[in-house]
């Protein structure tokens, strides 16, 4: 063979056998050892051929490169080969003449070779095999590469690679599982080719389903394109094995906003194969005390994620923000997030600042579409989780009368779901389980107390424990607002402002109960829901504070609270005023020295509001 330009020298892939090699053409090989008679070359690890020492052309030693041309295909499988020194040639690569399978199929070609183009979603190093878990536009599996016990196999491939694979399919413990024999990360063409048919598939199956809201509502018709992406980026989460962090305010709205996703999110992980514990390491529901994402929330999540990725090979997580993430106190965690590239979604209806939306890739706020905080979170979160997976919506269907009613919505959707969770569910019911869930989160801390949560719920297939442990955990709540109420009413303190409002005071640090439920914030409440019986159709303000802190509920005047922390902010030098909440709901935050001057500026402000 002449030494032209365009000789054309094959690289045979490494699922490449007998069947993809051609008489007559040239390819690269390398040298696997000598005989009396010639050198022996390996083309790939499963097909070898012989050069006679007659057709050697240069010296040479083990696992040296080296170019042949193929003589003979013998019938019996021998190769004669003969080396060639082309100068100038261009390299060519063959891939093995099978079409991949996808994942999604696998189950019928059980204890058969398949060929799997996909990318990998996890790499996770055990003491025997190395587990890839491989995610293509049809599903997910895991595949087992072992070399010798707990040494990481094909080391050259990475998390979030192209790759083809081929092995056999098994059945282990009621998992499919795929034994790798041959895995190679694929060329950039290839890479593109395939990434590009995976995306657009998975970008289909990632469309939620087109469904009617549960209830009529002009205000979530106007969210329902922002609703639709965020369901859509949820699926899409699951479908490629990225983890999921959410994240919400530990209270009744944002327990059931957070529970809906959860049951949507495990059902669907459970459906599409990996691992049997998937719905544990891929989806974390994390409880914030604050309505919003705290340093220490991002800290902890930042923490787990960076640990999962380097232990278990794991994705970083996306993070789901619910009932808090929209304010500028949501900033500086916002910030983290940015550096680490997690992608962030946020659903909630506290009054938004604008400027939290460069950080996020979804956001859902009844405030953008003209609607206000009586669209609670649990609404919102129920029907984007049915978006996600329809399949739940029988399971889920109470949870946004139970949302309405704990955050006190006065939206007419709150009457909406509460019929439609009716018979089952009675308005006093919704009350009991909202005051329930709040109760027991306070006990559970940070912690987010999944099987818990569910029985109280109901969503644990176990109607009867469910009744007996609501009724106990209202029980044991009422009991412990009661003894709070009787220690503090007495200390309420009564003045009527310039503009008619009525308002109360109460020091909640030096006559309430600390450290135990009802926390400052509810003990407030609960005072102002009684002054509020006593005064039918008066504008009443109620105001507990304490050291650094105070908490606000206002009834018939239009406070604007978020607005008043920032002028007390710029007000009041050396204040440290900070806080924030819904428009009429809130607290602030100051310090202990300048409570004095901060609470008597803030007096003034609520006198001035409209009545």
């Amino acid at each position: 063979m002449g030494d032209t330009e365009d000789m054309i020298v094959y690289r045979l892939g490494a699922n490449c056998d007998l069947d993809e090699v051609e008489e007559g053409k040239a390819y690269l090989g390398r040298v696997q050892g000598f005989a009396p008679f010639g050198i022996f070359v390996q083309l790939n690890d499963r097909v070898k051929g012989l050069v006679h020492k007659s057709n050697v052309k240069a010296q040479h030693e083990e696992r040296d490169p080296i170019i042949v041309h193929v003589l003979q295909i013998r019938s019996n499988g021998n190769i004669d080969l003969e080396e060639v020194t082309p100068t100038v040639y261009q390299t060519q690569n063959v891939t093995k003449k099978t079409t991949s399978v996808l994942l999604s199929d696998i189950g019928k070609k059980i204890g058969r070779t398949v060929l799997i183009e996909g990318e990998v979603a996890q790499i996770k190093q055990t003491s025997g095999p190395t587990i890839f878990t491989i995610v293509d536009e049809s599903g997910t599996a895991n595949g087992a590469a072992f070399i010798e016990a707990g040494v990481r196999a094909y080391p050259e491939v990475d998390l979030g690679d192209i790759v083809a694979l081929t092995g056999e399919v098994m059945q282990r413990n009621n998992q499919l599982q795929i034994e790798i024999g041959s895995m190679t990360v694929l060329a950039p063409e290839d890479t593109a080719r395939v990434r590009e048919r995976i995306d657009a598939a998975l970008d289909l199956r990632a469309e939620p389903v087109d469904l009617p809201f549960l209830v009529e509502s002009e205000v979530l018709r106007a969210l329902k394109p922002q609703m639709r992406k965020v369901a859509k980026e949820i699926r899409k989460a699951v479908l490629t094995a990225r983890p999921i962090v959410l994240r919400h305010h530990a209270d009744a709205d944002g327990i059931c906003a957070a529970v809906a996703i959860e049951q949507a999110v495990t059902a669907l992980l459970r459906e599409s194969g990996g691992d049997f514990d998937a719905e544990y390491f891929l989806f974390k529901r994390s409880p914030s005390k604050a309505p919003f994402y705290e340093i220490e929330d991002i800290t902890r999540d930042l923490d787990f994620a960076l640990k999962d990725n380097a232990r278990y090979g794991q994705k970083m997580p996306m993070i789901l923000l619910m009932d808090n993430g929209s304010t500028e106190e949501d900033m500086p965690s916002l910030k983290v997030t940015r550096i680490y590239g997690l992608p962030v979604m946020v659903v909630d209806h506290h009054h938004p600042d604008e400027v939290v939306d460069e950080y996020l890739i979804g956001h859902v706020n009844p405030y953008h579409v003209g609607g206000d905080y009586g669209i609670t979170a649990g609404m919102l979160g129920t029907e984007i989780a049915r978006l996600v997976n329809p399949a739940v919506e029988d399971q889920i269907r109470h949870l946004p009368a139970i949302a309405g009613v704990g955050d006190r919505s006065e939206a007419p959707e709150r009457a909406r779901y509460i019929a439609l969770a009716a018979p089952e569910y009675s308005e006093d019911d919704c009350r009991d389980i909202a005051l329930a869930l709040d109760y027991e989160q306070f006990w559970l801390r940070f912690s987010d107390g999944r099987e818990i949560v569910k029985d109280i719920l109901n969503l644990s297939g176990n109607p009867e424990r469910h009744a007996k442990f609501v009724d106990l955990l209202v029980e044991e709540a009422n009991r412990a607002i009661e003894e709070q109420m009787e220690a503090i009413m007495p200390h309420v303190e009564s003045r009527t402002l310039p503009n008619g409002a009525h308002l109360f005071m109460l020091d909640v640090e030096l006559f309430a109960h600390r450290f135990t439920f009802p926390p400052p914030g509810k003990t407030s409440g609960e005072v102002h829901d009684r002054l509020v019986r006593e005064r039918p159709g008066e504008p009443v303000v109620t105001l507990g504070f304490g050291p650094d802190f105070a908490v606000l509920r206002s009834r018939g005047v239009m406070m604007n609270i978020p607005r008043m922390v920032r002028e007390l902010h710029s007000e009041i030098a050396g204040g440290g005023v900070s806080g924030g909440g819904h428009l009429v709901v809130g607290s602030i935050k100051f310090v202990e020295g300048m409570r004095e001057p901060v609470v008597a500026s803030l007096i003034q402000k609520i006198g001035e509001a409209p009545i």
